[in-house]
């Protein structure tokens, strides 16, 4: 059995009168490690009630809570942890602000360079991708599966990988070496919900 996990990222735009409670009971359909709430083009008021509004539900479930880009509202709102790309706040920034404790993540496309230094500077994990063809982001780079299998022999630092990661392709990133598997359409966009695509997710990781 594997020991990769799911990673959910929120969709672009949510809904906060409905969506706390699809993002419980995705939650409640089986293993999820953490969730980013990663929102775009909004005000910083939004971010702030968005995190006001599903931190409990994620937290409350023992599921870590990160938001993506801003160190400042992630600590300041009592987030988990926060994941930062190359164009966003530094590394050593982001970690200034969340402290030593928090989860910092980074986003390292195909770059085996980017992730080595990220990894040395104290990265709670880095991220690889897209691997597939994605429709939440338009992706920088385009990576293969190869990566995590060097990565996980040459690092002890967790890897996930994202982009375009579905029920149907994912098999091949968990036989590769994932330790994470950060899915966004894959899961609010499954034909049969959410729950059943945390559960079918699962249920591949647990085969693989």
């Amino acid at each position: 059995m594997s020991d990769c996990r799911l990673y959910l990222i929120t969709p672009p735009k949510i809904d906060l009168a409905t969506f706390p409670a699809l993002l419980a009971s995705a939650l409640d359909a089986g293993d999820v490690a953490c969730v980013q709430l990663r929102l775009k083009d909004v005000g910083d008021d939004v971010i702030r009630r968005a995190i006001d509004a599903l931190r409990p539900v994620v937290q409350g479930r023992e599921v870590a809570f990160i938001l993506n880009d801003r160190p400042d509202l992630a600590a300041a709102g009592g987030c988990d942890g926060v994941h930062v790309g190359q164009d966003d706040t530094p590394y050593a920034q982001a970690r200034k602000i969340m402290g030593r404790d928090a989860i910092v993540g980074v986003t390292c496309h195909d770059s085996r360079h980017l992730a080595m230094v990220a990894g040395e500077d104290g990265a709670d994990y880095v991220a690889f991708g897209a691997f597939f063809d994605t429709t939440t982001k338009d992706p920088k780079a385009r990576a293969e599966p190869e990566i995590l299998s060097w990565w996980q022999e040459m690092m002890e630092v967790p890897c996930v990988a994202i982009g375009g990661i579905t029920v149907e392709n994912c098999a091949v990133l968990v036989d590769a070496g994932a330790d994470f598997l950060a899915v966004s359409g894959g899961v609010w966009n499954h034909p049969d919900g959410a729950a059943a695509a945390v559960k079918a997710f699962n249920k591949v990781i647990a085969g693989a």
